[in-house]
């Protein structure tokens, strides 16, 4: 009888014919958030679809999904995003243009309930459904904002005077809101503070008053707070610990509670409005998603302290994110994915039952096809430990004689993280025949806050280097080639790719960058708001470190890079602008280097248009073909 393994064609790696096709990976939907009506019974989520967010709304009664906004595009632009919309009281509230917007769910028009300048992010709609609070910036000042629900009065401001905020809540009698603050040049992962107040609005006119630091200060980071029900409590994420952990914090005694230990984060880095990490089911229990080397698992926590258990449901995923829970604790929901699963919304009853609500592929291809990584560790230069996730090369009809090559991917941030969930961009190279590391260098988050800062100072140096070593250290284990190996990244990743190619000429094959910052003075002048005094902890502040900031400024270097590149980058790009890449790009043009260029109209920090995703992945491959396979 022939076998599966003998039906199975040689062919060199690289050339693998991969059902991870490029138009498949630009016809996907990116699911971005959810949450539940106030009747626990409507689950609304937000698609991105090409350029465009569309909320979508469904019932537990009536499984027909149905689009809620045909003509308004559901997007904010505060810092990098997020917090797009809320629902409640048979309404949802969404921003799109930088207003909010109100629509019933049942369907009708959406009216603006702000006016038309700045922009608006993280609607918080109050129990009775009367009031917004909301994050509005204009003219890099960002401020607290309060309006009725219906929009008839103009916004006041409730909280303004710091740099940040974020994260606003209201307790479930109404009477006490909450929000996150923080000011330059810390990042919210640095240090952030959390306040409370009290708010009332028994004539018709709205206030806050008695407005009190509640935790948080400029070397422990707070993370999503979120009242109890009754109000009498109220719950976040601090890292105070070492490790982002769940805390409950009795208003009127001070007295605080850690319902949740050990070695695993339990919150993650604030890069955009938003953000979820746990959700109240009920009077009694908290869902929190657990972290731990990339790997996520949904904990049931009862709010007394006394388990902290596993959701069995989600054991056949690997990354949850965003969980909501209904108002009555009889249902949570979860944007969920693993290696081999591409994501959903799904949500599961009480007794465990899951339902699948939307998916963000057809899911044609079955699991066997993808590859299924691997926690991996090794020593890098200095004799620490680094991590990732390895993805050796997978594809049901293909094998090859001899060893894989390699492509390294390094995530952007810095202070960022590659987990487990679906990653099209390492399927695709995986189930064509490369093996991929996907590295968390140090200053990576997931590992403990110690991990995380030791980028501090020393970006460019560490990212490197754990890159560098990872590639070494799996060539000198026999799972890859020892010559045929690219690095890749985007963003502070592309950064980490140039810089790469500048220190290490020769230990990569090929490059491809993607919208990478090359001039640091350039970036500390030109990013937005969010990121303008990021490089202080990075690198130092101006003017005193300047002279670090040449060194670790690849386009200072740029004649030490001989290796092939790629490089890809959005023509409207407000976080690296275009001026970054053009100048990396005419060294490498005056010098007679190999490298492509690749601008996309339209695009800004990553791909929205579904042509441009089926564009990239295309010259991608065609780059690595000419340069790697064939070199």
């Amino acid at each position: 009888m022939t076998t599966a393994a003998q039906l199975r064609t040689s062919r060199p790696y690289g050339l693998w014919r991969s059902p991870v096709t490029p138009k498949l990976l630009a016809q996907g939907l990116r699911l971005n958030d959810l949450a539940w009506d106030t009747d626990g019974q409507t689950l609304v989520w937000l698609e991105g679809r090409s350029d465009r967010g569309v909320l979508v709304a469904a019932r537990l009664d009536d499984p027909a999904p149905r689009d809620l906004t045909a003509e308004l595009s559901v997007r904010a632009l505060v810092g990098y995003g997020g917090g797009d919309f809320t629902v409640g009281d048979g309404h949802v509230c969404f921003v799109s243009g930088g207003r909010i917007y109100r629509q019933a769910l049942a369907g009708g028009t959406a009216r603006a309930v702000t006016p038309g300048f700045g922009q608006a992010a993280a609607p918080a709609l109050s129990p009775d459904g009367r009031w917004l609070l909301f994050v509005h910036t204009y003219e890099d000042s960002d401020v607290l904002a309060l309006v009725d629900a219906e929009g008839t009065r103009w916004p006041q401001k409730v909280a303004a005077g710091r740099d940040f905020v974020m994260q606003p809540c209201w307790s479930g009698d109404g009477a006490r809101i909450a929000w996150i603050t923080w000011d330059h040049p810390r990042m919210p992962w640095d240090g952030t503070e959390l306040w409370l107040a009290d708010f009332d609005a028994r004539d018709g006119v709205p206030r806050v008053h008695g407005a009190r630091r509640l935790a948080g200060n400029a070397e422990t980071a707070i993370f999503q707070p979120e009242f109890a029900p009754g109000g009498e409590q109220i719950a976040y994420i601090s890292d105070e610990s070492g490790w982002g952990q769940l805390y409950l914090h009795e208003i009127a005694s001070d007295q605080v509670r850690q319902l949740t230990a050990g070695e695993a984060e339990h919150g993650q880095p604030a890069w955009s409005q938003g953000v979820r990490s746990y959700s109240f089911l009920g009077a009694d229990r908290v869902a929190v998603v657990r972290s731990s080397g990339g790997f996520d698992s949904l904990r049931l926590v009862d709010l007394d302290g006394s388990s902290a258990r596993a959701h069995d449901a989600s054991a056949g995923y690997a990354t949850v994110e965003q969980p909501a829970g209904a108002r009555d604790g009889g249902q949570v929901a979860a944007l969920v994915s693993g290696p081999a699963q591409p994501q959903r919304v799904v949500s599961w009853e009480r007794d465990g039952r899951e339902r699948v609500w939307a998916r963000a592929m057809g899911e044609t291809i079955p699991a066997a096809a993808f590859s299924v990584p691997e926690p991996l560790s090794w020593t890098s230069f200095d004799g620490e430990q680094a991590h990732g996730l390895f993805y050796p090369p997978h594809n049901e009809g293909y094998t090859s004689a001899g060893l894989p090559p390699l492509i390294v991917l390094v995530h952007g941030g810095p202070t960022g993280q590659s987990t487990a969930a679906f990653k099209p961009q390492a399927q695709f190279f995986a189930t064509r025949g490369y093996a991929v590391l996907d590295v968390n260098y140090r200053g990576s988050t997931g590992y403990g806050r110690d991990y995380m800062q030791k980028l501090r100072g020393n970006w460019g140096i560490y990212d490197v280097e754990d890159c560098v070593s990872g590639a070494r250290a799996l060539a000198a284990a026999g799972r890859v080639d020892a010559v045929k190996r690219v690095i890749m990244g985007g963003s502070a990743g592309g950064f980490t790719v140039l810089h790469t190619l500048v220190t290490h000429p020769g230990a990569f094959t090929a490059g491809i960058c993607l919208f990478g910052v090359s001039n640091q003075f350039t970036l500390a002048a030109d990013t937005h708001k969010f990121e303008a005094r990021y490089l202080d902890s990075m690198l130092g502040p101006l003017p005193e470190a300047a002279a670090l900031y040449r060194e670790r400024s690849p386009v200072f270097h740029a004649e030490k890079i001989t290796d092939p590149v790629a490089v890809f980058q959005g023509e409207i790009d407000q976080v690296v602008p275009k001026a970054q890449s053009d100048e990396i790009v005419a060294s490498l043009k005056a010098r007679g280097v190999p490298h492509e260029y690749h601008v996309y109209p339209g695009e800004g920090h990553g791909w929205r248009k579904t042509e441009t995703i089926e564009q990239f992945y295309e010259a991608v491959d065609r780059f690595l073909r000419q340069y790697v396979v064939f070199a």
